[in-house]
């Protein structure tokens, strides 16, 4: 599939039935592409975050493109490195972590993404735990703390980080 605009978040349910959101992607952008290079069949299930296009590629023709264009290939190179990467970051953040400290660097990154101190929670937060591998009640706490703390504001299903320098040494315990 490949994503023309809008946002899509990845999920996949474990084996004791829990939700673990692995990815979001924004358009353009081709999604499942492990799926598509191994033919081992979708690794997750994509939904739409916001209004999104989407097209269908068949895999015979990715693969020729692939195969075919050295740019594509490179891209798609470039791209599958830059994910490997961006969930080696993501599982070692879940095993070392407390979940300020995770919320504070997810908070971080969105802002920076967004270029905002205005963050939109994905969905609410039963998304954000799931992203964060954690409980809506474990993420609603640790929200709490920083908003009693100072870091941010929370209304409406979006944060506001009020103080990002302390934010940032939240998102890193024990580095400052």
């Amino acid at each position: 599939m490949l994503l023309l605009d809008g946002r899509v978040a990845a999920t996949v349910v474990s084996a004791a039935g829990r939700v673990v959101r692995v990815g979001a992607w924004s358009g353009p952008c081709a999604l499942d592409k492990v799926a598509v290079i191994d033919d081992r069949g979708h690794t997750a299930t994509f939904t739409a975050l916001t209004p999104s296009t989407a097209r269908s590629l068949p895999r015979a023709d990715f693969l020729a493109l692939v195969d075919g264009a050295t740019a594509v290939r490179a891209h798609v190179l470039r791209t599958l490195a830059a994910q490997a990467r961006d969930q080696q970051t993501r599982f070692t953040t879940a095993a070392t972590l407390p979940t300020p400290a995770r919320l504070a660097a997810w908070l971080l990154a969105e802002a920076a993404r967004l270029r905002s101190a205005r963050v939109p929670l994905p969905g609410g937060q039963q998304p954000l735990a799931d992203h964060l591998g954690v409980t809506r009640v474990t993420l609603n706490r640790a929200l709490s703390a920083l908003r009693r703390e100072g870091l941010l504001t929370y209304a409406h299903g979006e944060v506001e980080i009020t103080a990002p320098e302390a934010l940032a040494l939240r998102a890193a315990p024990g580095e400052h």
